[in-house]
């Protein structure tokens, strides 16, 4: 028996992979003709579009063993994240430290930052920094960290009331702690609201709140999930007035401040990608249903394409600057080549040897556990 995860879904596939475009178009816009220019301001959204994937699917894994009367394994959780995440990420981040030519920017923060996961709480970001984009990866291992002592906590009673009281809690909390910080402190709204991970709970949250709903009231979600197209224009439109509130800002200058969009955007925008992603497993959304051609391979490569797009631009700009400089098709072609073909070669050279080896491990833990319980029965 393998207990491995459950066959890939394509509405998911395809999230990912916009989601994992939408960064890269937002990191790299200067590189797109100006016609491409609102698709790329708003890329940074491909973050929170994680931040819901993550609670989804991370959610559900947690919290489905509960249905059969177990509990998930923290320490296996732990151990199969350090499988996920720590071999693409530290040879990365072992590119920075000692290849001066890979990083994007001149200025990098320290070593232990990095290595701590804290690099979004203590970095300085009105100071162009290399590998900056880690800040959501940051935030994801705070989430990976709390969510299964949390879950443990909230299921030693199990309670609905509960459970939505600290769901409600988080939302209300990210909505006060942002309004103050931008009456307080508006010169820094960018670093002190974008990037903690304290302000930018409410897309794990949303995601988390998908997965409880499909785990311990099936019978809220089978209705929803007949519901695909109205689930998908509903979040467009949460997303659509999301646009609306930060038209007036430019995330990549860190000019402008909306205040509303500031307070009340991430969460709206947490629950428009929900509704989209809840559209995706449903049974008849059209993200289900319509397998967009290479969604699943950009989706296998987005960890990939993430902590190395910044430094592949930066290194074909340095090194070609007849092709990319104009601008044209040709940099294009150039960029999104150079780019896939970077995350190829650490997926195939260190992601994936790695998922083989946590798979085998995990085999072999659940073998070995299954033997422990049958060596406990009582013989016939």
């Amino acid at each position: 028996m393998n207990p491995s995860s459950p066959s890939r879904l394509p509405g998911l596939d395809t999230l990912r992979a916009i989601a994992i475009v939408a960064v890269m178009l937002f990191h790299l816009g200067w590189l797109l003709p100006k016609s491409f220019g609102p698709v790329s301001r708003f890329g940074w959204m491909g973050v929170d579009l994680f931040f819901v994937l993550s609670g989804y699917l991370i959610g559900s894994q947690l919290l489905k063993p509960y249905l059969t009367g177990d509990k998930p394994s923290i320490a296996g959780f732990y151990r199969r994240r350090i499988y996920r995440i720590l071999p693409a990420y530290l040879f990365v981040l072992s590119l920075y430290a000692m290849l001066p030519v890979w990083r994007e920017e001149d200025g990098i923060s320290p070593l232990w930052q990095f290595l701590t996961f804290t690099e979004n709480l203590f970095v300085d970001y009105s100071i162009h920094q290399a590998f900056s984009h880690v800040w959501s990866l940051c935030v994801e291992e705070h989430f990976y960290l709390a969510l299964p002592l949390l879950i443990a906590l909230l299921m030693r009673r199990p309670s609905a009331r509960k459970t939505v009281a600290v769901l409600a809690f988080v939302v209300l909390f990210g909505i006060v702690l942002r309004a103050f910080l931008i009456t307080h402190y508006p010169d820094e709204v960018w670093t002190g609201i974008y990037y903690p991970s304290y302000t930018r709970l409410d897309g794990l949250l949303s995601g988390v709140a998908l997965a409880v709903v499909r785990i311990f009231r099936p019978a809220w979600w089978r209705p929803l999930m007949q519901r695909g197209h109205t689930l998908l224009l509903s979040g467009a439109v949460c997303i659509g007035c999301v646009v609306w509130m930060f038209r007036k800002h430019d995330l990549g200058n860190n000019t402008g401040s909306p205040m509303w969009g500031v307070i009340l955007g991430f969460p709206l925008l947490s629950l428009g990608l929900g509704l989209i992603t809840a559209s995706s497993v449903s049974e008849n959304g059209l993200l289900a249903r319509v397998r967009v051609p290479g969604a699943e391979t950009i989706a296998t490569l987005a960890f990939s394409l993430y902590l190395t797009h910044k430094a592949i631009g930066h290194i074909v700009m340095q090194h070609f600057p007849q092709i990319t400089l104009p601008q044209g098709p040709g940099s294009w072609l150039l960029y999104v080549v150079t780019c896939f073909s970077a995350a190829v070669l650490l997926h195939v050279a260190v992601e994936r040897p790695f998922l083989r080896l946590r798979d085998r491990v995990t085999r072999h833990n659940f073998t070995c556990a299954l033997e422990n319980e049958m060596c406990k029965e009582p013989a016939l």
